[in-house]
């Protein structure tokens, strides 16, 4: 008899996320297994018990997933996971906390397909200013458009500490600069808009980030992108369905739910990458992006 695939669960948080169980069983695995409240020292622990418990034939259907509300946390935790590891047991890896990593993915490579198909443009170069980058989505979405070479500021709304600290911490661990800005004013947000050309929307649900009048303002943006699907929306004008309409300030529009759709995919085809893989895998936000892009 085959081995079961079987998906073992960490959130740092009081519950495992029912969408992520959900999509690791529609993907292809037999049993989900959910861990919660995990803290970083337990790790090891964790994935030595689920690893030498089977059989080397056994361990390319074995998996750990690492979910949470914190993408570096996450990190760290997926950095311990592969110190772990041991030949012939090693099994896959894949962190993706609060969605996060795939949505950004979905989301970046969104912008890009938009970029170069309708202005002949690269992200390399491009501004970017990321709101909400003090989120896990923005956070991601920051480091995956920095890693392409585009010039990138992350906002935060509670002064310039936090969002800084951030931006050294991106510095240090990918070895790319990000610009930090506050944006606790509105004058801020719409100041740092008209400098960019490309705004990644990453705010709490049902926040409006962006007014009609802040876009009209922007006269060198060409693309706003938003991943609230809670009214109000977080652009103003940017419907949720929207693939790079153009908007009245003749920015193009990319909506929450257009990105959803290809992070659904890319969640599911990573996930389906672990059931499949002939190789023990170790996934997080570059493995996003790169999926996402081939699913546009």
């Amino acid at each position: 008899m085959a081995a079961k695939s079987i998906l073992h669960m960490l959130s740092t948080l009081k519950h495992m996320s029912p969408f992520d169980v959900n999509m690791a069983l529609d993907a292809g695995f037999d049993v989900a297994v959910p861990y919660t409240n995990v803290t970083l020292d337990e790790v090891t622990a964790l994935v030595q018990d689920a690893m030498f418990s089977r059989a080397p034939s056994a361990a390319l259907r074995t998996g750990i997933f690492f979910a949470g509300r914190d993408a570096v946390l996450a990190l760290d935790m997926l950095d311990a996971a592969e110190k772990a590891l041991l030949k012939p047991f090693e099994i896959s890896l894949f962190a993706d906390p609060y969605g996060s990593f795939t949505t950004a993915g979905a989301m970046v490579a969104f912008v890009e397909k938009v970029l170069r198909d309708k202005k002949g443009r690269e992200l390399k170069g491009a501004k970017i200013v990321v709101y909400g980058a003090t989120g896990v989505v923005g956070y991601s979405s920051a480091v995956i458009a920095a890693l392409e070479g585009a010039e990138v500021t992350i906002v935060g709304y509670s002064g310039l500490e936090r969002v800084t600290a951030q931006a050294d911490e991106i510095e240090k661990r990918f070895g790319v600069k990000v610009t930090p800005a506050d944006g606790s004013k509105a004058e801020q947000v719409r100041a740092l808009l008209v400098e960019h050309e490309i705004a990644l929307c990453a705010a709490r649900a049902g926040v409006q980030v962006l007014s009609a009048e802040d876009l009209a303002a922007a006269k060198s943006l060409l693309i706003a992108a938003d991943v609230n699907a809670v009214p109000p929306l977080g652009v103003e004008g940017v419907k949720l369905h929207d693939k790079g309409v153009e908007l009245p300030s003749g920015a193009l529009g990319i909506g929450a739910l257009a990105i959803g759709d290809i992070k659904y995919g890319t969640e599911a085809g990573l996930f389906k990458q672990m059931t499949t893989s002939d190789k023990p895998l170790r996934l997080d936000f570059r493995h996003a992006f790169a999926l996402a892009r081939s699913l546009l």
